[in-house]
């Protein structure tokens, strides 16, 4: 069993679902993420592919560079979730992309809420960036709503983005831009 710290919100004002708690990912962390990637309910909402490997999920975070962030929630310690923001470079270094994704039978309790709030407070209030943007499936309103209650607003979409379960999906373009 990992030693997991016990972990203080840097989003001002935010309550975790009780036992969550939320740190930087770490390499030894690979084949529990390559589990909760393989989850269907949570590799449905994203492009991942199924079945993962934990080496090619290890050579993913052991790559990481220093404009990202890659966060992991654990209640009991079982990841419950993962969250990352990677920050674009030159004349886009104001804004970054963010991603996530929510164990399956952990959705609906909190967990993506608060890896989203982290995510956002770290872009705000650490890293200064102007604008966070995502791509999200036009059927996963559960994602979308959480995504609005933070400010994205609905850009635009991607028609057949992405080929899921032997059909072609659509899919948001969403931002929030922090007004300065």
């Amino acid at each position: 069993m990992k030693d997991i710290p016990s972990s203080h919100p840097v989003s001002p004002g935010a309550r975790w679902p009780a036992g969550l708690t939320i740190r930087a990912i770490r390499p030894d962390d690979a084949e529990e993420l390559a589990a909760l990637q393989s989850l269907p309910g949570c590799r449905y909402g994203t492009l991942r592919m199924p079945y993962p490997s934990p080496s090619s999920v290890r050579k993913h975070i052991d790559d990481l560079d220093e404009h990202s962030v890659s966060l992991a929630g654990f209640i009991d310690h079982i990841m419950v979730g993962n969250a990352g923001l990677h920050r674009y470079q030159g004349r886009r270094s104001h804004a970054a992309s963010i991603g996530m994704g929510v164990h399956d039978a952990y959705q609906r309790r909190g967990i993506g809420r608060a890896l989203l709030g982290e995510l956002v407070a770290i872009a705000d209030n650490w890293l200064n960036l102007r604008r966070l943007d995502l791509t999200v499936y036009t059927d996963n309103l559960a994602a979308i709503t959480l995504y609005e209650s933070f400010g994205f607003e609905r850009e635009g979409i991607h028609r057949d983005y992405a080929y899921r379960d032997g059909a072609f999906v659509d899919a948001l373009v969403m931002a929030k831009v922090r007004k300065v």
